[in-house]
């Protein structure tokens, strides 16, 4: 579609796209998109949740599904009319300003950072399962040179893997909740738990809401981690191969099975062990069939976790690759970084940002048991600033149009500005209960210094650049 044109000197869409491959088909960017979300946050995360909110988990994560779909909606308004790599970072420096472009660009890249070391700090918890005397960190720097190499190589090995890697979790989740359903209808008793499985645990412990309200409210944080990386559909506009019917197709369906996932295998595991049981010593993935006394199973299932954390640190790098690139072509980051393989990888960008995220080793080192949390308060802050500034940018691209080009929109956010209202009290609410989440509240303090160290930054950078 023909839109307004661009004030002077902003970058324009063909420059944003310039060295990339249209190589992404709709199956990678399916994948990748559930590959974002369906990891930690799910196998090992999910844990924290149960013990906060007990069954009431799962109307948690039905509200924060609804609402990161409308998140994603709007962002694929904008991906499917100006479908370029960086997302939403090129939008707010287009149709916001040069300083919005800056923070969110900036404050992206710090999500995936951080949801990068978060994953690494969680996949040596796995890999202990079987080998317990395997430092955490040697498991970290293991899987931080892999999955680098995997990004450097074309978007298409990168794509390839992600598609792989994401299906065996995909099919994995379905296979459980498909057995976890036989176990509960068979009856069979779990001989550590000595319980026998039945769907009314999720009422008859206390109730739906065992832990009342409050327990209810406080794990809508721990959900909103969990879908964190749903937005990465939008980042792959600029490498899909038809975006105008990948990324409507990709959306819709996304968060349709994501809902399905979550919802489904939590309340399948629930139901095998009753809610109270679930410790957080090890995933509830592996606990169930553990519980059961199927080692075999826990063995698989703990297979697919490893699997599901690398999923998810693979497309991290992915988007901070393309992330940096956008920043640098803005002039908001280092020149090096637009440097870009004959295949069409950013390969600077990516190198610089697994280099920062080395730093996830010695996190790891020093602090093992203490790194997951802190980083999945980091990164459930800097996500939920991230969903605001495409709330807010949609809101300007959206006013921005004329009535005829409004109008022409293929795929637009539904509920219009009642929708963008929603989003933003949601928002605001996910921020205040961050103060009163233990596991969270040095993250609701840390991260608005971060936002004004952005703001200050931008500022410097201008004084910087504007000197003769």
């Amino acid at each position: 579609m023909s839109l307004k044109t661009k004030p002077s000197g902003v970058l324009t869409d063909r420059e944003a796209e310039a060295g990339y491959k249209r190589n992404l088909s709709s199956r990678h960017i399916q994948m990748i998109a559930l590959g974002g979300a369906i990891g930690t946050g799910l196998f090992y995360g999910s844990s924290a949740a149960i013990q906060l909110a007990g069954p009431s988990i799962l109307l948690a994560y039905l509200v924060g599904g609804t609402i990161v779909f409308l998140i994603v909606r709007a962002l694929g308004e904008m991906s499917v009319a100006e479908p370029v790599s960086g997302a939403f970072s090129f939008y707010a420096y287009k149709h916001w300003s040069r300083r919005a472009g800056f923070v969110a660009g900036w404050n992206y890249w710090f999500t995936y950072i951080a949801v990068a070391m978060a994953e690494l700090a969680a996949v040596g918890e796995f890999v202990n399962y079987w080998l317990p005397g395997v430092p955490k960190w040697v498991t970290a720097a293991f899987f931080l040179v892999v999955i680098t190499a995997t990004n450097l190589a074309s978007v298409k090995v990168f794509g390839e893997t992600e598609f792989w890697l994401s299906l065996i979790k995909v099919l994995a989740v379905v296979g459980m909740i498909v057995f976890g359903v036989v176990i509960v209808v068979l009856g069979l008793k779990t001989p550590s738990a000595g319980v026998t499985p039945s769907f009314s645990h999720l009422f008859d412990q206390g109730g739906f809401f065992p832990n009342g309200v409050t327990g209810f409210l406080l794990a809508l944080v721990v959900v909103a981690f969990s879908f964190g990386g749903t937005e990465l559909v939008g980042v792959t506009a600029g490498e899909a191969e038809n975006p105008e019917k990948t990324i409507p197709k990709a959306i819709n369906q996304v968060i349709l099975r994501i809902l399905i996932f979550y919802v489904g295998a939590l309340a399948v595991i629930m139901a095998v062990i009753p809610w109270f049981t679930i410790d957080g010593s090890m995933s509830p993935f592996v606990q169930i069939f553990d519980t059961l006394g199927i080692a075999s199973a826990a063995h698989i299932l703990n297979f697919v976790v490893i699997v599901a954390a690398a999923s998810v640190y693979n497309s991290s790098l992915y988007a901070n690759g393309r992330m940096l690139y956008t920043l640098s072509q803005q002039g908001n980051a280092p020149t090096y970084l637009q440097k870009m393989s004959s295949s069409g990888q950013p390969w600077a960008a990516i190198l610089t940002s697994s280099i920062v995220t080395v730093a996830a080793v010695f996190v790891v080192m020093v602090w093992p048991d203490f790194a997951f949390t802190f980083l999945m308060g980091l990164a459930t802050f800097a996500v939920a600033a991230s969903w605001f500034m495409i709330t807010m940018t949609e809101y300007k691209f959206s006013r921005g149009l004329t009535p005829g080009e409004r109008a022409a929109l293929k795929f637009k956010l539904p509920g219009g500005r009642a929708a963008t209202v929603l989003i933003l009290a949601f928002l605001a609410l996910l921020f205040v209960l961050m103060f009163f989440s233990p596991s969270f509240r040095l993250a609701a303090i840390i991260g608005p210094l971060w936002i004004v160290f952005l703001l200050v930054a931008y500022q410097v950078r201008q004084r910087i650049s504007s000197r003769p």
